[in-house]
């Protein structure tokens, strides 16, 4: 068992949540219960699933909140994009946010690589 906080990647998908909360508030009010509000669940479900992760017993329990979040950055990832190529963001914020998403993607990989691997090192 983790302490969730202690992730520098929990604390990135954070920023990131608040990031797309404070965006997404000028999209148009008829997204508001469809794009607006995936976006915004699909990001929140990165640090959530870490965070509910870091509270499993086993690496492989572990593993799998991991790949729950990694396909949540996948979907945020596109989300984004959508936004952008709907008018609804503008290119620096698109780009901050893809940024962004892209830098969390590559920290759950790298992580989920390693929790993996101490898994299979374990079983040995």
């Amino acid at each position: 068992m983790k302490n969730y906080k202690d992730l520098i990647v929990w604390k990135k998908a954070h920023a990131f949540v608040l990031t797309a909360y404070k965006t997404s508030k000028s999209f148009p009010k008829e997204e508001q219960y469809n794009l607006t509000s995936q976006l915004r669940r699909a990001a929140t479900s990165i640090p959530t699933n870490l965070a509910e992760g870091c509270g499993k017993f086993t690496q492989r329990d572990f593993a799998s909140y991991l790949q729950n979040a990694l396909g949540s950055s996948m979907e945020v990832e596109y989300l984004t994009f959508l936004s952008f190529e709907l008018g609804y963001l503008e290119i620096d914020n698109f780009k901050r946010m893809d940024s962004g998403i892209n830098e969390v993607k590559a920290m759950l990989i790298s992580l989920l690589t390693k929790v993996r691997k101490e898994d299979t090192v374990k079983k040995k």
